[in-house]
Formats: C-alpha cells, structure tokens, sequence
C-alpha cells in the first residue's frame, strides 16, 4: 500500500470519503512498523471528534443469521450513515480471510450512505480485531451515525465488543441445545438484548421453548445493571 501524508487522511476522513477511510483503516491495521507512527496521528487527530455515534455489537454463532438480522435492522434507516464492521475468522495457516460478510449484505452494499468494511480477526480473540477500536473512532470521525459491530461468531469468549458498544444484542438460534448456556458466565451475562432468530416455519415453537429458557436462566444471574432485565425476544430477520 503507497502511503499518502496525514493531511490526506485527516482531510478526507472529515469530508466523508469512504475511499480515503478505508485506505486510514487498512493503514491503522497494518502491521508494517514505518505505518505505526502515522496511523496514531491519524487516530488522535480523530479522536476529538468521535463519540457522536450509536454503537451496536451483534454477536452470535455462524449460521444464526447476522448478516441478514443486519440487513433486516437497517431497512427503514435509508437517511442515516450506517457503519458496519463485518470481523472474519482468519485462516491459522495462512493468516488470510474469506471477508464474505460484504457479500451477504447486497441490499445495503448498493447505499450510498452505508460503509461496509470486512476485516480478519487475525489472532485476536474476543470476536474483534486488535484495531476495532480504533476504526470505530475513524468512523465517528468521518460522520456515521450508527456504527453496527459484527463480531466472528465463534462462542461464549466473544466479550471483548460489549466495552466498545452502547447496545450489545446477542443472537440464539432457536432449538440449538444452547439453553443450558444461559446459566454459564460469559457472553450472556454481558448481553443487553437476548434475540432468538429464524423463528419462522417449523423453527417458531422451539424458538419460543428457547425464549422462555433464556428467560428463566436470566433470573439466575446478577443483572448487568441496576433495574434492567435483560430482554429475551424472537423474531425472524427473513419475514
């Protein structure tokens, strides 16, 4: 990657360009060592400038139907900037990623006011990428107005994107045998919104037996804050 000097960052980021904010966010995750010092400029610069946004992080297994819960989510926000940060499991032996999230999401790749950005998780655990904090700021920077964080999907470890977010909804696939998770510490007890997707067709009764397992595990945990209950809702991100 050629590397353009700070102004050309800062300068487009705060215009809006979604080109020149891929290229800053692909510089601020590149392991290059001549990258590091400019793309720190580049994230203070744009630190005064974020926090504007509404951050959402949506985790959930592969295959419980993120993308198009996504799709579903933004339907109806046709004149809002929407950010989405699609995270990719990475290959171990090559260290490469399938970055198919874009693919998944075809009604709102062709907005013009919805960045979608894929980038592999690398080694970093917790269903984010060492730099997801950072983009989100260069994000704020140039002017979103929601920011939705998908995280990989892997499992109950993926609790590192429920600091970075104001909403952290996790999804269920109905009938999965994931019931009795719902006792366990970790992810659920982190969740601010517990979705139980695909509840359509044949799936809707075991998605209504999960509903209601969540519901009874939830009362055996401390809540995560003081007068919320945790929500436990189904829904179908198709219908």
């Amino acid at each position: 990657m050629k590397t353009k000097d700070f102004t050309y960052y800062t300068d487009g980021i705060s215009a809006g360009s979604t080109v020149v904010l891929s290229q800053a966010i692909t510089l601020i995750e590149s392991s290059k060592k001549e990258h590091h010092q400019l793309a720190q400029q580049i994230v203070n610069y744009c630190l005064p400038h974020s926090g504007n946004s509404i951050r959402i992080g949506i985790t959930g297994v592969p295959g419980v139907g993120k993308s198009t819960f996504i799709e579903s989510l933004t339907a109806d926000k046709q004149e809002e900037k929407i950010a989405i940060l699609a995270v990719d499991p990475s290959s171990l032996k090559t260290g490469g990623s399938i970055l198919g999230d874009k693919t998944r999401m075809e009604k709102l790749v062709a907005r013009d006011n919805v960045f979608i950005r894929p980038s592999p998780a690398g080694k970093t655990l917790g269903g984010v990428t060492s730099k997801t904090r950072e983009t989100i700021i260069l994000c704020e920077a140039a002017g979103f107005d929601k920011i939705i964080i998908e995280t990989v999907g892997v499992g109950q470890s993926e609790t590192a994107v429920s600091r970075m977010v104001d909403l952290f909804i996790l999804l269920i696939l109905p009938g999965s045998g994931d019931e009795i998770q719902g006792i366990k510490r970790g992810i659920v007890e982190l969740a601010d919104i517990i979705v139980i997707n695909k509840a359509d067709g044949d799936r809707e009764k075991l998605a209504n037996e999960s509903k209601r397992a969540y519901r009874n595990a939830l009362h055996l945990m401390t809540p995560k804050y003081a007068g919320w209950t945790v929500p436990v809702v189904t829904c179908s991100a198709l219908e």
